[in-house]
């Protein structure tokens, strides 16, 4: 397999033996694997190789929880996080969206549910094929090719899953886009029943990053059908 079609993830867990572990299975797999025993040596890797595309990351971890470490990484990396853990309430869940992970999968897991997670993020993250380069709508504007997006003249620092959904916004705007839909456009069929607890939370998200300044509201709910983005 060509180097550029390998996946390179990084996994940051404190348990040694399932680094060690799943270093060799994704490794046969066709990922690029590299690991961190903590969020100190996760930052450090993050910052030496900007080829990282996919991140898996414990939650229970001694000193910084994952969570915590989500918060952080998220100020120097736009990767496709999975947080891995073994909390299954969906508070627990909830709390890792709002840092702003992409996906959760609860321990112990199946190794191929896992890589075909781990595809998925990545698939979504390359998909961000434009229609036109830019859109905007009102003062918010979305850049496919350079993936970026403002409000006025202030950066937001979005997730891949909150880009995305702003994309879809954007791509039609005062229009009513169904929740289901939004679902699968997102999430794509296979995960829409586990994605769709998930979906309110990085509309909050997304909300409170557009509206950061005191700006007036963009992304409106329409009860029981959707959401829609205008003035």
């Amino acid at each position: 397999m060509p180097l550029e079609d390998q996946p390179q993830v990084l996994i940051v867990d404190d348990d040694r033996s399932l680094l060690a572990a799943l270093n060799l299975a994704l490794g046969r797999r066709g990922f690029r694997v590299c690991t961190a025993d903590g969020p100190g040596e996760a930052f450090e890797l993050i910052q030496r190789e900007p080829s990282i595309e996919l991140i898996v990351l414990d939650v229970m971890m001694p000193g910084m929880d994952g969570v915590t470490a989500l918060r952080l990484l998220r100020n120097s990396t736009s990767a496709p996080v999975l947080m891995l853990s073994a909390r299954d309430a969906v508070v627990d869940r909830l709390a890792g969206f709002e840092a702003g992970a992409d996906d959760y999968l609860v321990k112990p897991f199946d190794l191929d549910e896992l890589v075909a997670r781990l595809l998925a993020l990545r698939r979504r993250a390359r998909e961000r094929q434009p229609i036109s380069g830019e859109h905007t709508y009102a003062d918010v504007s979305l850049d496919d090719r350079t993936w970026v997006a403002r409000r006025g003249d202030r950066e937001l620092s979005l997730t891949p899953t909150e880009f995305r959904i702003l994309q879809i916004l954007l791509e039609a705007p005062e229009t009513v886009h169904k929740r289901d839909d939004l679902i699968l456009s997102v999430w794509g069929p296979a995960w829409a029943d586990s994605a769709s607890g998930s979906l309110e939370v990085h509309i909050a998200n997304l909300r409170q990053k557009l509206e950061g300044e005191g700006q007036p509201r963009l992304i409106h709910t329409v009860r029981g059908i959707g959401y829609v983005l205008k003035e």
